[in-house]
């Protein structure tokens, strides 16, 4: 399932994969998934996340190694988001559970997930989401977003302009995550 992620999407998960591998040996391990799951304000339990390594580890050694990854990764980009999956990714930018996601929750959500953006990047990515331009992002418009990059899976990398590539990066690799 692997062989068919172009080596852009390799490239991108290799990225995601290292924001899990906090020591870089080339494994996650339950404590390193538990890391990144409680940065992104989850609590999932031990046993949660041995089940969600589980899930993956191909070869039965309580990790998760790079292939078992971009397996994993391959079969979620299969699957359509859903409803349920999408409201989940959605309340975790929205800290404060308003229902808007402003740009210091994104910044800190960001922050969380090692990526540090400037506040011009936080408001590039709000604007091109702000369907409504309240200044920051509501559920529906957080669900166009989505749909828009389930559907554009299959546009070539290098025919996307800079900005848009990296929007769709940043929502692509949080919902890898989750």
């Amino acid at each position: 399932m692997a062989d068919q992620l172009t080596d852009d999407q390799i490239s991108e998960f290799k990225e995601a994969f290292s924001l899990f591998d906090k020591d870089g040996d080339g494994c996650i391990t339950t404590k390193e998934l538990g890391t990144v799951m409680r940065s992104l304000g989850q609590n999932p339990t031990e046993a949660e996340l041995q089940d969600m390594i589980n899930e993956v580890d191909a070869d039965g050694n309580g990790t998760i190694d790079f292939p078992e990854f971009l397996n994993l990764m391959a079969r979620k980009m299969k699957d359509t988001d859903s409803e349920e999956e999408l409201k989940e990714a959605f309340r975790v930018f929205d800290k404060d559970q308003n229902g808007f996601i402003s740009a210091a929750e994104l910044r800190h959500v960001m922050t969380n997930l090692g990526e540090k953006l400037t506040d011009e990047e936080v408001d590039e990515m709000i604007r091109e989401a702000d369907v409504d331009g309240d200044g920051q992002i509501n559920y529906e418009e957080f669900v166009k977003v989505m749909m828009a990059k389930l559907r554009q899976k299959t546009v070539r990398h290098d025919s996307i302009p800079t900005g848009e590539r990296r929007r769709r990066k940043f929502f692509r690799r949080h919902c890898a995550i989750l």
